[in-house]
């Protein structure tokens, strides 16, 4: 297999605390620059110290890395896998240093975030930017980076999210099961940061953007593949987690918690929650979905299910080498073969175009073009 010119992978995360004294400090460093008081962190804080102030992500990247790492070996890819996380440890930075360090010249980059938005992709360039300077004013040879596209609609994504939810259909009581409801649920964003997602030509107020479009996408998919796998039609709807922020700033609804109480309201007597917006089970899923929601459908007398995430499913990882060689084609040739795509929308870019999920004043950004 022909990596070529690519001598590296980077796993590129958002990072968790690892015990309660890191709590503050990882708060700290996600909202640096805003001025929230620490009082105000250790009040966000309180769904990291339920869980012992362990957040799941870091673990389960590193399950990750060890499935990704596997699955080189075993397809006679001989390309080194690094981890960096944005805001906690391994820090992006120390990892690229140690690239550079170890002589990679070019390197792909795997985010932990299938779809477009500022936060899920341009933010994850400018902290590429932001550290290749670094290691810049440290006199070490900077390597070139190429961000791996979006693989939102890549069937070793979606495929164990289909799974996932008939298993989860599977444990509701048998006499509910051919009438739940799916909620497919995924990080709500504030509207204008929705409709800039993507490139400039879907920037259209009050459509969501790429975001919303890809994963209504996704979720047309899974549903439709659960239908032909189980013979049965289930309604679904897209619904939204996980909101922070000003109370007047509009953001994308409906809430999860909301949509379940509709939901009771109009007699669905069951709901799979569909967690497609998420690579793996961190925090977003474990407090927002596992404790919160679980104990809203509790309240209610619903009985509700949760769907698996990816995670480091095999599928994935052998996904994440198929759009390593594409893209390393595509770099050697300026064509590459036809990409792997389920759904209606087709494979996304490969390199992100000028104002791609543009947010505010733009910042010097890495594997793009502007």
């Amino acid at each position: 297999m022909d990596a070529h010119p690519y001598d590296a992978l980077l796993l590129l995360s958002f990072g968790g605390p690892e015990g309660e004294q890191d709590v503050v400090p990882f708060l700290e460093n996600v909202t640096r620059g805003r001025g929230i008081p620490r009082e105000r962190l250790e009040e966000v804080g309180r769904h990291y110290f339920l869980f012992g102030g362990v957040s799941p992500i870091n673990e389960q990247n590193r399950d990750l890395l060890d499935a990704l790492r596997q699955d080189f070996r075993e397809h006679g890819l001989d390309v080194p896998v690094y981890w960096g996380n944005r805001n906690w440890e391994p820090y992006l930075t120390d990892a690229l240093r140690e690239i550079a360090k170890a002589g990679h010249q070019r390197v792909a980059v795997l985010a932990t975030s299938a779809y477009a938005s500022y936060s899920g992709c341009r933010q994850y360039r400018e902290n590429l930017a932001d550290s290749l300077a670094e290691i810049a004013r440290e006199g070490l040879p900077v390597p070139r980076v190429d961000k791996l596209r979006h693989y939102f609609n890549h069937p070793g994504f979606v495929e164990p999210m289909v799974d996932g939810v008939i298993e989860a259909l599977d444990r509701l009581p048998a006499e509910v099961r051919n009438s739940a409801h799916i909620a497919f649920t995924t990080h709500s964003l504030p509207n204008r940061a929705a409709d800039t997602s993507g490139p400039v030509r879907l920037h259209v107020p009050g459509s969501g953007g790429a975001y919303v479009a890809q994963h209504l996408d996704v979720a047309r998919t899974v549903a439709a593949a659960v239908r032909d796998r189980t013979g049965t039609c289930h309604a679904w709807e897209l619904v939204f987690q996980s909101r922070s922020g000003a109370p007047h700033i509009p953001w994308l609804e409906p809430d999860i918690c909301d949509h379940l109480e509709d939901l009771h309201g109009a007699g669905v007597p069951a709901v799979v929650m569909a967690p497609i917006g998420f690579v793996s089970d961190h925090m977003e899923v474990r407090y927002d979905l596992d404790t919160e929601a679980m104990a809203k459908a509790a309240e209610l007398g619903l009985p509700v299910t949760r769907s698996a995430t990816v995670g480091a499913d095999p599928r994935f990882a052998a996904a994440v080498r198929e759009l390593l060689l594409e893209r390393a084609e595509f770099e050697r040739d300026g064509r590459g073969s036809a990409s792997c795509a389920l759904g209606s929308l087709g494979p996304s870019h490969h390199v992100c175009p000028a104002g791609c999920c543009a947010s505010g004043t733009p910042r010097p950004a890495a594997a793009g073009t502007d």
